[in-house]
């Protein structure tokens, strides 16, 4: 049998003083109403020693919070690179005194319709929506029943919730000024989608925005992009296959790949060619997938910032919480009047460079300084 819980009771009759004087002094409210030092001290000093934890439930229906999150994702979970996003999301709920309630989907709507149920169920004080890649989702109505955000991922529908997603423009933008820093002006090719907007994976948004921001990138510089090979999925195999394609007709200079798996096949096409990385051709890609730092020489790559992602979301749904409650009776008026909900925010986390050394001055180039942004 296990040990009967300490109760508030217990510590007042063992520290001789009321319950409610001892609710006050561990509720940090003795001092202002006037409870003595001594009596204080001695109901702190008699919680130690009984170990007396304060009931959560009880404490939540007093005060309308029972400091949890939900936290409902597709496979962010059991995905190695994207489960820093989780860690990020845990570490920024345990700073406020929050814990979080996990629940994965693995893409199933049943099993999401019941995880939101069973959230709801546990009164959690608010819910994060999440994604394994970047996409948009159609947002079911179960989440709108406390304030929320989504994680990596747009509304298809517009939806009044904010979303926390990757700078992806700003990181293509940023992959293409390292090649154009180290003096790259012609023969840049793009492995996994491009030259055109329209020439991407179905439903990637990270493709197009990434995209965009090359295109930029090298517009501004004055550069053009010298061709594109898609891939179906962006893998290794894909970017073997893509890569070997481009190399039957042509000497790229350097590679821009849509990600570390399709640069991991790239590598390996040069290879088979027997080309050199960067000797013979500079890569820059994105993600900073742990293979980037494995595979020699190491690549320098864009990084998705998953753990900041993470503590993002749960900084943005502090605020959707603060705002719910403060709005009261007002949200209700004015949803009664007809009052039509504004869009959700979008808030960008910067992606970083990781500069390595796949990335090599061209010849007859003197590169610009270039450091880790």
């Amino acid at each position: 049998m296990s040990p009967r819980r300490v109760t508030l009771a217990d510590v007042a009759k063992a520290a001789g003083v009321s319950r409610t004087t001892a609710s006050l002094v561990l509720s940090g409210r003795g001092r202002e109403l006037r409870i003595s030092q001594d009596v204080e001290q001695r109901v702190v000093k008699t919680a130690e020693e009984l170990q007396y934890r304060p009931n959560i439930v009880s404490r939540g229906l007093r005060t309308g919070s029972s400091r949890t999150i939900g936290f409902v994702s597709d496979t962010v979970a059991t995905s190695r690179l994207a489960g820093d996003m989780i860690k990020g999301a845990l570490e920024a709920a345990r700073d406020r005194g929050f814990m979080l309630f996990i629940g994965e989907t693995e893409g199933d709507a049943e099993l999401e319709r019941l995880l939101l149920q069973a959230m709801h169920d546990r009164q959690v004080d608010g819910l994060i929506l999440a994604s394994m890649f970047t996409r948009t989702i159609k947002v079911p109505k179960a989440v709108m029943a406390a304030p929320a955000v989504l994680l990596n991922a747009l509304p298809k529908q517009p939806a009044p919730l904010p979303a926390i997603l990757p700078g992806e423009v700003e990181a293509g933008r940023r992959a293409a000024r390292v090649l154009v820093d180290a003096g790259h002006r012609d023969g840049i090719y793009l492995i996994g989608a491009g030259p055109r907007l329209r020439d991407v994976p179905p439903e990637s948004l990270a493709a197009v925005e990434r995209l965009i921001g090359i295109r930029e990138a090298l517009g501004e510089a004055g550069v053009k992009v010298a061709g594109a090979r898609t891939c179906p999925d962006w893998q290794p195999e894909y970017g073997l296959a893509a890569t070997r394609d481009l190399l039957r007709t042509v000497r790229p200079r350097a590679l821009i790949c849509f990600n570390d798996r399709i640069a991991m096949g790239a590598y390996q096409a040069l290879d088979d060619f027997g080309l050199k990385v960067p000797a013979d051709v500079s890569i820059v890609s994105f993600d900073d997938h742990p293979i980037a730092s494995w595979m020699r020489p190491r690549l320098t790559t864009v990084a998705l910032p998953h753990y900041e992602l993470g503590r993002k979301a749960v900084d943005v749904l502090f605020t959707e919480i603060g705002r719910d409650r403060s709005a009261g009776e007002r949200a209700g008026e004015a949803h009664r009047a007809g009052e039509v909900h504004r869009a959700g925010e979008v808030h960008r986390v910067p992606m970083p460079v990781r500069h390595r050394e796949s990335v090599a001055v061209a010849d007859g180039a003197v590169a610009d300084g270039a450091g880790s942004t």
